[in-house]
């Protein structure tokens, strides 16, 4: 009797102790948060096109779920399945009478465990990238680049750096047709 309650009680402390490296593990910085929970308010119409098309490509590009519902009000994705760690995002819309429109952001998961990735880094990667669109990159080579232009006054100039194309095709459980930002 006494060997049965000294194995539960070692068996217990010991998912207690996996439980709270996983809590650790989810921790997140005030930075993070900061970003996460920034409003996001485009200022005009071209604007608030832009980034609604751009949450639209994001949310294409970061779900392992389906996108469910697409409006002018509304992106929102399949899920979550029970267990899994993978987001499930909900994002809106809503105008103001200024003109302006607020872009809200959710996510989450259906695992005790947590989700993969954090909801809050997820947030503040969204916002980040509505905010700035796409990444630039430079050529893969010096070699793919064009050689640079010379200005009239003999100074060179080097081309402009072009966005980085999305690759939609590739990314699971997505359709197949292009979607860039305006």
């Amino acid at each position: 009797m006494k060997k049965k309650f000294f194995g539960a009680a070692a068996l217990g402390a010991a998912w207690l102790a996996l439980l709270s490296g996983c809590a650790v593990d989810d921790q997140v910085s005030s930075t993070t948060m900061e970003q996460a929970t920034q409003p996001l308010t485009c200022m005009s119409k071209p604007e608030c096109d832009a980034w609604w098309a751009r949450a639209q490509v994001w949310v294409t590009n970061h779900s392992e779920y389906r996108i469910q519902t697409i409006t002018d009000s509304i992106i929102m994705t399949a899920g979550p399945s029970s267990g899994k760690r993978a987001l499930a995002y909900q994002i809106t819309k809503t105008p103001t009478n200024e003109g302006t429109a607020t872009i809200g952001f959710a996510a989450h998961c259906d695992n005790p465990l947590g989700c993969s990735p954090n909801p809050w880094q997820a947030g503040a990667d969204f916002k980040q990238f509505i905010r700035n669109g796409p990444g630039l990159r430079k050529a893969a080579t010096p070699q793919a680049a064009p050689a640079p232009a010379l200005a009239p006054s003999g100074v060179q100039v080097s081309p402009l750096e072009q966005p980085a194309p999305l690759n939609l095709e590739s990314q699971p459980g997505q359709s197949a047709t292009p979607l860039t930002p305006q």
